[in-house]
């Protein structure tokens, strides 16, 4: 058994024992809203937006994009589940920054091993083990990081399966501060 499995079996044997009456939670969040935000190991949306079990969904993607994935979470939140109200939340030194779609298709073609980063920008194995399919595929990189929330939260209120009346704020968490700051909308 690898470390990181022992103590992620370990950990959940402890919550598992203290789980309590977190089984009577409903399946709708409680605070009927949902968050749409990236993976980063860094974020953590239940401290930044002060969420307990059970009050919001929270839908995480590489850069907190609407893909079309994101936006089938957001739909079911809402119509199986009632969620009122939605964020869109990127965030300051993003890696989604440091990279554009060629990059990442260059990088899938020479190579399906971990890349690195160094001053002169990715680097890759070339080991040769690499597909062409990574070309095909739109990673939603961003090069503006309000141009990006702004661009998603469009998306999401233009898509013809959101109802109009859903309010969508779109916010840029600083990774430095841990402050949430409101990326205004154009009328």
């Amino acid at each position: 058994m690898s470390k990181v499995r022992n103590e992620v079996l370990t950990a959940n044997a402890a919550y598992a024992k203290d789980f309590g009456d977190k089984s009577e939670l409903p399946m709708p969040p409680g605070r009927r809203f949902a968050v749409l935000t990236c993976m980063d190991a860094r974020l953590d949306p239940a401290k930044f937006a002060g969420l307990s079990e059970g009050d919001a969904h929270v839908i995480r993607n590489a850069g907190g994009r609407a893909s079309d994935d994101a936006i089938r979470s957001l739909v079911i939140s809402y119509k199986l589940l009632g969620t009122k109200e939605w964020f869109v939340i990127h965030h300051t030194d993003c890696g989604m920054l440091t990279f554009t779609n060629e990059i990442m298709g260059d990088l899938l073609a020479s190579s399906l091993k971990t890349a690195t980063i160094d001053a002169s920008g990715w680097q890759d194995s070339a080991d040769g083990s690499g597909s062409i399919e990574g070309k095909f595929i739109n990673w939603l990189t961003i090069s503006d990081n309000a141009k990006s929330v702004v661009e998603d939260v469009l998306r999401i209120r233009n898509h013809p399966l959101v109802p109009e009346e859903i309010p969508i704020y779109g916010y840029i968490y600083n990774c430095n501060t841990g402050k949430l700051i409101e990326v205004p909308m154009p009328d």
